[in-house]
């Protein structure tokens, strides 16, 4: 009989099923806002996501051409998604005062002071292996490139 490797145990549809578990039991039906907590979280899955495809992409790339050209692809736009939940999280309602920041607001460097924006150091540190990985033009085109067939 041969020897078999023991499987790595795939995490992923779990957390798959948590999320829409989270998302049948906390968001109820109804015009109610996302919650800045919520905008965080989100954001927090959607960089553990792009580190999962990065990982991803640059072993598959150098091997698989084609199949790597796909999965940058979905990496940029990972990236996409969340640099919009980081927006959304700097539009919403402030908590305690209920105040929305302005356009003037959120353009500052820090808009609402340190240490608790776990989520703009979270970005920034994205932001950098973003950088290293993609050029501008490839982040701001809304075709995220070349996809070899």
């Amino acid at each position: 009989m041969p020897a078999t490797t023991p499987v790595a145990q795939d995490f992923v549809p779990y957390a798959t099923a948590a999320i829409d578990f989270h998302r049948a039991l906390n968001i109820p039906a109804g015009p109610l806002v996302a919650s800045r907590a919520e905008l965080d979280s989100l954001h927090e899955h959607l960089v553990s996501l792009h580190g999962l495809l990065d990982a991803h992409t640059q072993r598959t790339s150098p091997l698989l051409p084609g199949e790597g050209d796909h999965l940058k692809a979905a990496r940029t736009r990972l990236w996409q998604a969340a640099d919009h939940l980081h927006a959304a999280y700097h539009a919403s309602p402030r908590p305690g005062s209920g105040e929305i920041p302005g356009p003037d607001d959120c353009r500052a460097r820090r808009p609402e002071g340190a240490p608790e924006l776990t989520i703009c150091r979270r970005h920034q540190q994205t932001a950098h292996l973003v950088r290293r990985r993609a050029t501008p033009t490839d982040l701001h085109s809304p075709f995220t490139g070349l996809v070899r067939h």
